[in-house]
């Protein structure tokens, strides 16, 4: 791995300014973006009215708490522009999130949100390592999704060489990467993990790959996912983060030199935690729900949008900004499997402690009679597929141990031969199978 720390002369005033500085600017924006919510979205006026406050209360930050929530149910309920704080033809670009059940969540950008973004994508890219003059491979998907043009943009206004591969056709993925010498890939952690597979198929050491950095994002990943792909692709593993409601990838990103949680670009996104179930604010370092408030989007304002995404505000290292957790699951797609709540992170953590086990798996949600019952199919490693049935039976029952030891549900384990396990072409892994049928 590269060491590729940034001076502190490429840093932007703004990523090392004071707290007071931060705050005064994030006041006046919030300011603004709460009069242009309510004076332009139909939606925030009345619900603003119907809550009893007027962007005119917010003398504060904290003052921010008296407004009400944003979800996607009220995104959905306005499908398909209506919560577009401008003119559609002012709106240089549409895009939609890839959500699973009922209509998709629609987003638009001014030209100036187009700027904006390319803008915290390329400071994402900076935190990362990334200089003017790599070459960037884009793997995440291109289209609705805000991921490929997201990383694309903000990687050509840092000044990088983009190849924009999108996600799949994994072969080709390999032969770029021989053939180009990238040095950064942005991807998906799961579908690095393929690539990974992929180069080890063609008898090459990913390891010796042009690679030195890789920007992952798109779905929650462990520490020992991070370690795993920096040990198998000899890179630097960073994390960034982002949701389409909010902006899309480079709400948030992590440092190269610090690895300790992406640095929320505070200048643009302002970050509350909540109790999930009262809405409370909680005070940083307490385990909630994120909920942000954009400060200066103009075709979409979100007021205290509720992401669903269970971590902590951490305070200020590498940059003046405060920091998130690893995202320890989400209030919304949170198993309950006979009482106990269950986030597939957490599995991942206890599969990662084996060295035997791969980091492939899936979660199999089904119905035994009134109860539901918990599969956990997980893939050997290569080089331990072939271990001797006892064996295999003796490390399962491990797992099953440490799963109910430290999650708190029964379950049976199933320990599968390399590569069994469907392998995702174009992103996202499908970790939970739920099969239970609606009562």
């Amino acid at each position: 791995m590269v060491q590729r720390t940034p001076a502190p002369s490429d840093l932007e005033s703004i990523e090392k300014a004071s707290k007071d500085e931060l705050q005064a600017l994030q006041l006046k924006r919030m300011q603004w973006s709460l009069h242009h919510a309510y004076e332009n979205v139909a939606h925030y006026r009345q619900a603003f009215d119907a809550a009893g406050v007027h962007p005119d209360d917010l003398k504060t930050l904290a003052d921010l708490a008296k407004f009400p929530f944003t979800g996607k149910k009220e995104l959905r309920e306005n499908y398909p522009f209506g919560m577009f704080a401008v003119p559609r033809e002012q709106v240089v670009r549409i895009h939609a999130s890839s959500g699973t059940t009922g209509k998709p969540t629609v987003v638009g950008y001014t030209q100036n949100d187009i700027n904006t973004w390319a803008d915290v994508v390329a400071r994402s890219i900076r935190a990362a390592g990334g200089r003017r003059g790599d070459m960037v491979q884009v793997s995440y998907g291109y289209g609705l999704f805000t991921g490929g043009l997201g990383a694309h943009y903000g990687a050509e206004r840092l000044g990088c060489t983009v190849v924009p591969m999108s996600g799949g056709q994994t072969e080709k993925q390999v032969q770029l990467i021989q053939d180009f010498k990238p040095s950064i890939i942005m991807v998906t952690p799961s579908y690095m993990l393929n690539i990974v597979e992929e180069f080890q198929r063609q008898g090459l050491d990913p390891s010796a790959s042009s690679l030195q950095v890789g920007i992952f994002g798109a779905e929650p990943w462990t520490d020992a996912m991070r370690a795993e792909i920096e040990a198998r692709a000899g890179i630097d593993a960073v994390d960034i983060y982002g949701l389409s409601e909010v902006m899309g990838p480079g709400v948030a990103s992590e440092c190269i030199e610090s690895k300790d949680g992406p640095v929320i670009w505070e200048d643009h996104f302002y970050p509350e935690i909540i109790d999930p179930e009262t809405g409370e604010v909680l005070p940083d370092g307490s385990e909630g729900e994120l909920v942000f408030t954009s400060l200066s989007k103009e075709a979409l304002p979100i007021i205290r949008y509720r992401t669903r995404d269970l971590t902590r505000l951490l305070p200020p290292t590498s940059r003046a900004m405060r920091r998130i957790g690893k995202i320890t699951g989400r209030s919304d797609d949170m198993l309950i499997i006979r009482g106990v709540n269950v986030f597939p992170s957490q599995i991942e953590e206890l599969i990662l402690k084996l060295p035997a086990l791969a980091p492939q798996y899936q979660l199999v949600i089904a119905r035994d009679g009134h109860l539901d019952k918990l599969e956990v199919i997980v893939e050997l490693r290569p080089e331990t597929s072939a271990m001797a049935a006892s064996d295999v039976a003796v490390l399962a029952r491990e797992l099953e141990h440490h799963i109910k030891t430290h999650v708190g549900v029964s379950t049976k384990v199933h320990l599968k031969p390399a590569n069994s396990i469907e392998r995702s072409s174009t992103g996202k892994a499908r970790r939970v199978l739920d099969q239970r049928k609606p009562t």
